[in-house]
């Protein structure tokens, strides 16, 4: 068995603000109140269909003790530290160089720690399928979900030519966050699917496009992997300063020569934003949210609202709103205007 699992969980949260703050973000709270922060439900679900000691945890150096804290039966070698933030693409070439050390033909699956899987049986057996496949073909494979409205908050995966294997195809484009008319164009089309930031790929794969179409990996694979010979994953890698910043996503999947897409079955959601957060947990018949919160509701109609331990809500008529409060900050507007949540936190942050 060659099979290995990295969570990602070095991001810093910021669009579910105020709640989720840099100091500590999304995949650190449990948002749901059932014990379990996100991150921690992430690992319990790899640990059912993964060997504990094939998973890894890749976090910025400012969080390490909360991924200590949260994950006790994690050793310092599963938890890559990401000294700087170099995007998601610098962390996992990292990882890929970390376990092609300890296994030349490993295949490793990388998940963020921010889903929320509604069928978990259904989810590893695709992600058991997805390396199967993957390891045979020695390529990249990247999960896609079946849309349900044309969000413009997500990549989009047009499928290609079919292959021998159910649900799985070659990729044909991938396009992302579009515009909103191209998101619903893509939505009444059936060769698209929502991109969920799950890839799966032989480690010695990834480094060798990783080489070949990046020029700061040509120097810094080597160096990369003389680093994994003799550190371990929790002292900081020097060369983390002098990479790009780039997505694996956005910036590097048109660079693989032989990608396929495996549309999963499973029931999904990211859990990015508020309106995310809205239109997949189970609220009142009238459609509101109550997340870990206490309150009484007058007249309100798909409202989201989150306060902290000791404080109840109490409102009425809001229609379509979020009301968030931590720490200093109560943050009250429409669910779907994220680009006034996005100045209210600037203009937080600076004032």
């Amino acid at each position: 068995m060659n099979n290995y699992c990295l969570i990602l969980a070095g991001g810093n949260g910021e669009r579910l603000w105020p709640v989720s703050r840099s100091a500590k973000p999304k995949q650190f709270l449990d948002l749901f109140g059932n014990g379990r922060t996100l991150l921690q439900q992430t690992y319990d679900r790899m640990s059912r269909f993964m060997p504990q000691d094939r998973i890894f945890v890749s976090t910025n150096v400012q969080y390490l003790s909360l991924v200590h804290e949260q994950l006790p039966e994690m050793d310092d070698l599963h938890i890559l530290e990401e000294p700087v933030r170099r995007g998601t693409l610098a962390a996992v070439a990292w990882a890929s160089v970390f376990v092609s050390r300890m296994e030349e033909d490993a295949c490793l699956f990388v998940t963020p720690s921010d889903h929320l899987i509604f069928d978990e049986t259904a989810y590893a057996e695709d992600i058991l399928k997805g390396l199967d496949f993957a390891s045979r073909e020695h390529a990249m494979l990247v999960m896609g979900i079946r849309p349900t409205r044309p969000d413009t908050a997500y990549g989009y995966i047009q499928k290609g030519e079919a292959t021998d294997v159910d649900r799985i195809t070659c990729l044909k484009t991938f396009t992302e966050k579009p515009q909103k008319d191209f998101a619903e164009l893509f939505m009444n089309e059936e060769d698209f699917l929502w991109n969920v930031g799950i890839h799966i790929f032989p480690v010695r794969s990834m480094l060798d496009l990783l080489y070949k179409n990046i020029p700061e990996y040509q120097l810094e694979i080597p160096r990369m992997m003389e680093a994994a010979a003799s550190d371990t994953g929790q002292l900081v890698p020097e060369f983390f300063e002098v990479l790009p910043n780039l997505s694996l996503d956005a910036d590097f999947l048109d660079h693989a020569e032989k990608v396929f897409v495996l549309e999963g079955r499973f029931g999904w959601a990211d859990l990015g934003t508020w309106s995310s957060l809205h239109d997949y947990v189970a609220g009142d018949e009238k459609g509101n949210v109550l997340l870990d919160t206490q309150g009484h509701l007058y007249d309100c109609e798909d409202t989201v609202i989150r306060l902290p331990k000791g404080r109840q809500a109490v409102v009425k008529g809001l229609k379509g709103y979020v009301v968030a409060e931590e720490g200093e900050f109560l943050m009250i507007c429409p669910t779907e205007d994220v680009a006034t949540m996005r100045r209210m936190h600037t203009d937080a942050k600076f004032s």
